[in-house]
């Protein structure tokens, strides 16, 4: 009984480590598309920019950027390749910020 208690432990860990990592590479892909859109990068350039950015170093934690900053930079992107202005960036803004 506690070699199984032991082996089903070890499983959950090993499944929530693994699914934390894949978050961290999600959050680095959205970053790395976020800047790439904001910089209209496109072809060749883009491909170079993502490259080295998905194989970039992590930042150091007290540098790293929270997940609501992350999310700003994005929605910020976005606004930025649709030309919003005035009232409807701010509309967008809002929404973007809000969605989950």
């Amino acid at each position: 009984m506690s070699k199984f208690l032991a082996l089903t432990a070890l499983a959950f860990s090993l499944a929530l480590g693994g699914a934390h990592a894949a978050t961290d590479q999600q959050n680095k892909m959205t970053t790395c598309n976020a800047e790439a859109k904001s910089k209209e990068l496109k072809g060749e350039d883009r491909k170079n920019f993502m490259s080295e950015c998905l194989s970039a170093k992590p930042v150091p934690a007290e540098a790293a950027a929270t997940p609501q900053q992350n999310k700003m930079k994005t929605c910020n992107a976005d606004a930025k390749t649709k030309e919003l202005k005035g009232e409807d960036r701010k509309k967008f803004m809002s929404e973007c910020l809000s969605a989950k």
